[in-house]
């Protein structure tokens, strides 16, 4: 069965934003407005998430489609986010407004999913429980080949009654060793670390053996009891996993940058194929500037990458690394501080010229001075 969660509020919500120019709120219409690569036909991570539905473990499951806009309590109160979690501030998640956020993971199914009034009559009724969802996430990250602040992620819950089934962490292991098998083939070594979810206990991270080194794919554990209980749910066990497609893509076809997923040219799309290692069309020389200014100490770096990919755009910035940030007292003041940023400007599709790198670095120079009442050195 597919589940569709209403998405009135929603579109209330982008309708308040479209009301308004600031730059929040174009940056958050413009992540809306890009497409879904794990509805995309043609897409790898649409193959990913037909592979991982195929799974013997998850064949019946429902699958529910959920708001890319939800509120801040489901998302992090009701999972048992501690109330200084670094998920919860403005420089880590996009918040459409004071009450609601971008989804920053595919676990807030579990609300959506267990409320629904034909799932609460199968509780009742003492019925099993599963169910998949997958598609954009959000969250602030970092500038590099293998990070976007606009992602997708896959996720699955299976839910039984205590007095039907009683599950241990072999149980899990089991169908996740069937999903990453499904993904990477049979031959494929894995193996399972301890981890930490605030809403499963205990817990497990799974990481593949790729090119002689261990990659974590995945995370899961067991949903706790308290959480559940959150949703109305009590008398139930099971198990839970979640994973970033654009991982798995790019560890089975080896992609040397994550952009390549979204790019539109033939010869790379005839290429996004799993399993099928990824031959560079042509690596354009990269062009590297570096920018240095003293700023606020309340200057949040994952809103400068958020700056950068606005001012210069992202199709032509393949990295972003600190190089320095210091204090200085004397120099700066009490509350200024200085960073120095290296920007390699590499295109996928061309060659950039060192003039257009220079006009688009000065533009970013403008910007950051503009926007952070930053000095630039």
């Amino acid at each position: 069965m597919e589940y569709t969660i209403p998405t009135d509020e929603e579109k209330k919500i982008i309708s308040g934003l479209q009301e308004h120019a600031d730059t929040d709120a174009l940056r958050i219409r413009r992540y809306l407005a890009m497409p879904d690569l794990s509805r995309t036909a043609g897409s790898p991570l649409r193959a990913l998430v037909e592979r991982a539905r195929s799974v013997p473990a998850l064949k019946n499951f429902d699958n529910i489609i959920i708001p890319e806009i939800v509120p801040a309590d489901v998302s992090f109160d009701l999972f048992n986010f501690a109330a200084d979690h670094p998920a919860r501030s403005k420089s880590d998640t996009y918040w459409a407004d004071d009450k609601n956020i971008l989804r920053t993971h595919d676990t807030v199914m579990w609300y959506y999913y267990l409320t629904l009034p034909e799932v609460q009559q199968k509780i009742k009724e003492g019925k099993p429980l599963g169910v998949v969802c997958y598609g954009k996430v959000y969250r602030k990250d970092e500038i590099d080949n293998r990070h976007m602040n606009v992602f997708h992620q896959f996720g699955g819950l299976y839910l039984a009654p205590d007095n039907a089934e009683q599950f241990v962490l072999d149980d899990l292991k089991e169908v996740l060793t069937e999903v990453v098998h499904s993904i990477f083939g049979p031959e494929v070594k894995h193996r399972f670390n301890p981890d930490t979810f605030p809403y499963t206990d205990p817990s497990l991270e799974v990481e593949v053996e790729v090119g002689g080194r261990w990659i974590e794919i995945l995370g899961s554990g067991m949903p706790k009891k308290t959480v559940l209980k959150n949703f109305g749910v009590e008398g139930y066990n099971g198990w839970a996993f979640g994973f970033g497609l654009e991982r798995l893509a790019i560890i089975s076809m080896e992609l040397p940058d994550i952009r390549l997923l979204w790019s539109n040219d033939p010869r790379v799309t005839s290429q996004l194929t799993l399993g099928r290692t990824y031959k560079e069309v042509s690596k354009f020389p990269p062009v590297v500037r570096d920018i240095s200014f003293v700023v606020e100490k309340s200057f949040a770096p994952n809103n400068y990458f958020d700056l950068i990919r606005e001012t210069v755009g992202e199709d032509v910035v393949e990295e972003v690394k600190l190089l320095d940030t210091y204090s200085d007292a004397a120099k700066f003041g009490e509350e200024k501080v200085s960073y120095t940023y290296r920007i390699v400007y590499r295109s996928l599709e061309r060659t950039l010229t060192n003039d257009e790198v220079d006009a688009l670095h000065k533009k970013l120079e403008q910007e950051t001075a503009t926007q952070y009442g930053a000095t630039i050195r």
